[in-house]
């Protein structure tokens, strides 16, 4: 197992695993911005749990490799969904935030399908 897919692989689970616990707990500078766009409240729950799963999807397809790819699948989408949640919301200086999320879920099925 190549150096590069561990760490690009741990630093996606670490940081979606970052976001889900902000949601979770309840932090206001990720509640604020679900209530702009309209998120209905009763679905946060179920939106850090996903991202929490997703970040343990990762880390286990570091052993199961399958697992891996089918958690990077689930966020990619996931977080494909929360960038046309901001832009439906007309939000567009915030289309940034989803992409800094997903821009290493995508490194790390893209070094995991090179190695």
């Amino acid at each position: 197992m190549p150096t590069a897919y561990v760490v690009v692989t741990v630093f996606a689970a670490l940081w979606v695993g970052f976001s889900a616990v902000s949601l979770l707990r309840g932090a206001t500078w990720v509640t604020d911005s679900l209530t702009e766009y309209g998120v209905p409240r009763a679905w946060w729950p179920w939106l850090g749990a996903a991202k929490a799963a997703g970040a343990l999807g990762l880390l286990a397809g570091l052993v199961v490799p399958a697992g891996g790819v089918a958690a990077a699948i689930g966020l990619i989408l996931y977080f494909t969904g929360a960038v046309v949640t901001v832009l439906r919301a007309r939000a567009y200086t915030h289309v940034p935030y989803p992409l800094l999320y997903l821009a290493p879920v995508v490194g790390s099925l893209a070094v995991g399908a090179a190695s």
